[in-house]
């Protein structure tokens, strides 16, 4: 829960599905998105990126699940998952990568360690 303008860490975002939100996103806590964001999102925890979900920007976390389409580049501390449905087109950078069959990517990709975000 939120306390005045800070949030405490642990909590979770959710955008749902038919929300558009345009603008950058800054949270200390867990994020997932299953609508569309054109802006830049940045979470010291994770990110979820719903099968149906469109984020046009770029992508800073710790670890990241992505099941929906990125334009944008990525870059997680540890570890970024692409499931089968994901689309990505931009440039990776994260320490550990695990691409599913049928996942897309057009970009390129440096695996090492960016250090913790926060």
């Amino acid at each position: 829960m939120a306390k005045g303008t800070e949030q405490e860490v642990g909590s979770i975002n959710i955008i749902g599905e038919n929300t558009e939100i345009q603008g950058n996103i800054n949270t200390k806590g867990d994020m997932r998105i299953n609508g569309k964001l054109v802006g830049d999102i940045c979470s010291s925890q994770k990110i979820v990126l719903g099968e149906d979900c469109l984020v046009e920007g770029n992508i800073k976390c710790n670890d990241c699940d992505i099941s929906g389409t990125i334009k944008g580049n990525i870059t997680v501390s540890g570890m970024l998952i692409l499931k089968s449905t994901s689309r990505v087109f931009g440039d990776i950078f994260t320490e550990k990568l695990t691409i599913e069959p049928d996942a897309q990517f057009c970009g390129n990709c440096s695996m090492q360690a960016t250090g913790k975000i926060e």
